[in-house]
């Protein structure tokens, strides 16, 4: 895969979430309940796939060793991540913006959104922590083999998962966590393009000239 299709695979999650929360209602309510369901059930599939941004590096079999358990480790946290980042989207998105447009008339909104938004942003911020787990295990697999270049990707990255825990997509700040994640993840795809030269493949390449 060409390093621009690799760049346009893993930045087209996190840029379509960055264009979705300028849109994404402020608050809650009744005015904004039938927006806020239909959002988060757009979006259910999209945000998993923010995952993308550390599978197409380490697409490729883990080998024995430190790199090998790092990549099954990246993969078990992407998982863990969309599993429960769903969870936030289902039960404070679908679920909370459906009892809200229902809601009596007269029925005070607390008591019906809390205990959603509770339980949404406790599995949220688990799917949070994992993606960051995957980010970290992510860079350990790929430094053997790439050295620094997976550096800038990996610092831009770490900077938008913890911006992540508890931003959303919410303008502004969840804005700009998404696009920390689009620049992260190019990096991250520019850095992993070519693999590191090493002293060995010299060696090789001039037992080769000697031997024409």
């Amino acid at each position: 895969m060409s390093t621009i299709r690799r760049m346009a695979l893993v930045t087209a999650a996190p840029l379509v979430l960055a264009a979705a929360g300028i849109a994404h209602p402020h608050g809650l309510s009744r005015s904004t309940a039938a927006d806020w369901t239909q959002l988060h059930i757009a979006l259910l599939p999209v945000f998993p796939l923010l995952a993308v941004g550390l599978l197409v590096p380490l697409w490729h079999r883990p080998r024995l060793g430190l790199a090998g358990f790092a990549t099954v480790v990246a993969w078990a946290g992407a998982f863990v991540y969309a599993a429960f980042y769903t969870g936030l989207d289902a039960v404070a998105g679908i679920a909370a913006g459906t009892a809200v447009e229902h809601v009596g008339e007269t029925a005070s909104l607390g008591p019906v959104k809390r205990p959603l938004y509770d339980t949404g942003e406790a599995l949220g911020q688990a799917g949070a922590y994992a993606l960051i787990g995957a980010i970290a295990a992510t860079a350990v697999a790929l430094f053997p083999k790439h050295g620094v270049r997976v550096l800038p990707g990996t610092v831009v990255l770490f900077a938008a998962g913890w911006s992540f825990v508890d931003s959303h997509i919410f303008w502004p700040r969840g804005v700009w966590t998404m696009l920390g994640f689009a620049l992260g993840f190019a990096l991250l795809a520019w850095g992993t393009a070519v693999e590191r030269p090493t002293g060995k493949t010299g060696v090789e390449e001039h037992r080769n000239e000697s031997r024409r």
